[in-house]
């Protein structure tokens, strides 16, 4: 996810040029890494503004801006600049270092017996407030998801070897609200089997009940996840067991194996040599390998469970776009997910998180209706405030979930005889007779009015047809919608490839029909952009 502030530079110049603080910058010795991701048009835009201004204000920059990129390896990014900012600011403040980091645990473990803790105070999955997912209270927030109940669960593609699900999650008792074009956040549960996996490579009982303490006592951070709760509970509800893990984990891991031979080639992984590199791409990123395969193939290695929960990385809720409006649906909030699944070069099968466990849990007539914590998060991809302006949406696969919402609303508003303005959606999959999602509804909607449909079935022909392909061939089209009708053009699905195609085709649109430069045509879509006019909802 990134957030860009508007006129972010104008606030730091103003914050900046203030007297009393500027006196204060220019005794400042500062260096600069920035986050970012070089799939988004501001990419580390705001390192690389706070590094120039402070510059410019007379601060001493102690080593060169780093820029770290997470369309790569935003890590690998990181330790390479600090290996080399680390010995610049020894040398700049005359601090003497033998080049080699302690390897310190920031947390300690602490485990309770049986009778020690009374049941109703151990954490079984809450995300922060204790017994929040029992004791139900709005509002409901990051902190504070709301139980949903699953209402349907349905398979969406008709053939092939891959799987896309039509969720809906009943909001009716939460006083949730949310607009067409929002996201909803699913706390996904890691697989039963992973778990067991990781129990049995640990030799650890799962059921044992511990705390991670912060050894800082002054750090407002005192646990990593909450505590107190199970090593189950833990790897289950708390910690990503699925992500490849990083440089740094590999170190700490060296430290756990009896064989030297396992001990030197995780410590080479973690070195930022060319050969570490190499090793650490082929061996976990290419061959897939999360902490359980790491474990498994390197056989000596054997670190404490606790040690493990601490070096993982938080388990994270997975953001679906919302495909359904309100206007039509105020009780449930749809989604459509495809399940991830594939196999890795080492033979196994990596599953995703979220959809593995919405895939197993299908409303089952006798049961209750399975639950999962899920909370609104509001976003800026809306329709036109205007009904009657006419819309171009391009999203192929799973990135047509908003355009369903938005086709919802608008479709509702005409037949309560408001003047609706063209809806253009281009779409794409691979067939049409195997993952064409919601093929009658778009084809009723056709059949009504309500859209003009532009489908790419790559697969159908011998040569492969995009959505990109069918928008050049309408590029006339594209121009008279954004350039002559005040029109508004939206993109949902793939930030790497699809987006940036698609906006080559745009600025393609611009310059041969509107007749601008290549740099008029670009700040013709800035200008479509601030004005909310060409709005992107893409992922990486």
């Amino acid at each position: 996810m990134s957030i860009y502030i508007k006129n972010f530079p104008q606030i730091v110049t103003n914050l900046l040029n203030r007297r009393r603080i500027i006196s204060s910058i220019q005794k400042l010795r500062y260096m600069v890494f920035g986050l970012g991701n070089k799939t988004y048009e501001h990419y580390n835009a705001v390192a690389i503004y706070l590094d120039k201004r402070l510059e410019e204000l007379g601060a001493c920059r102690v080593y060169e801006l780093g820029l770290g990129d997470d369309d790569a390896n935003i890590e690998d990014d990181f330790i390479t600049w600090k290996d080399k900012f680390w010995p610049a600011v020894c040398e700049k403040f005359h601090i003497e270092s033998t080049g080699e980091e302690e390897l310190t645990r920031q947390f300690r473990l602490v485990t309770h017996g049986p009778d020690e803790i009374p049941t109703n105070n151990i954490y079984t999955g809450e995300i922060a407030r204790l017994h929040s997912l029992q004791v139900q209270r709005p509002p409901y927030d990051a902190k504070n998801p709301f139980l949903a109940q699953i209402k349907v669960n349905k398979e969406l593609h008709k053939g092939g070897d891959r799987s896309c699900l039509h969720v809906e999650f009943d909001i009716s008792d939460s006083k949730m609200r949310y607009e067409a074009g929002d996201h909803v956040a699913v706390y996904p549960i890691n697989d039963s089997s992973l778990v067991e996996r990781l129990g049995e490579l640990t030799n650890s009982d799962l059921n044992e009940i511990f705390s991670l303490i912060n050894t800082d006592q002054d750090s407002s951070k005192k646990h990593p996840f909450p505590c107190p709760t199970s090593y189950r509970t833990a790897l289950s509800h708390y910690l990503e067991i699925t992500a490849l893990p990083r440089t740094h984990i590999m170190r700490e891991l060296a430290e756990y194996c009896s064989a030297e031979e396992d001990k030197k080639k995780l410590l080479l992984m973690a070195t930022h040599s060319q050969e570490g590199k190499a090793l650490y791409q082929s061996f976990v990123v290419d061959g897939c390998r999360n902490i359980v395969h790491i474990l498994e193939d390197i056989k000596s290695c054997k670190p404490p469970l606790d040690h493990i929960c601490e070096l993982l990385p938080r388990l994270q809720p997975r953001f679906y776009s919302i495909s359904s409006s309100p206007k039509l649906h105020p009780e449930t909030v749809h989604v459509t997910a495809v399940v991830v699944q594939y196999k890795t070069p080492t033979g196994r099968v990596n599953k995703g998180v979220a959809t593995t466990w919405l895939a197993k849990h299908r409303p089952e007539d006798g049961k209750p209706l399975p639950r999962v914590p899920i909370y609104i998060r509001k976003s800026q991809f809306r329709l036109p405030l205007q009904p009657q302006t006419p819309i171009i949406m391009v999203g192929p696969g799973t990135g047509f979930a908003p355009f369903r919402g938005f086709l919802q609303e608008r479709a509702l508003a005409r037949a309560n005889g408001k003047e609706v303005g063209e809806n253009i959606l281009y779409f794409g999959c691979r067939h049409r007779d195997q993952d064409y999602i919601y093929q009658e509804e778009l084809e009723q909607y056709e059949k009504n009015g309500d859209v003009k449909l532009n489908l790419a079935f790559s697969r159908d022909q011998p040569q492969k047809v995009y959505v990109t392909h069918l928008l050049e061939k309408n590029i006339d089209e594209i121009w008279d919608i954004i350039g002559k009708r005040n029109g508004h053009f939206y993109v949902c699905g793939d930030a790497k490839n699809m987006a940036v195609d698609v906006r080559n085709i745009l600025l393609k649109a611009v310059q041969e029909k509107g007749g601008r430069t290549e740099v008029e045509a670009a700040q013709f879509l800035k200008k479509l952009d601030s004005m909310k006019k060409y709005s992107s909802d893409v992922w990486s």
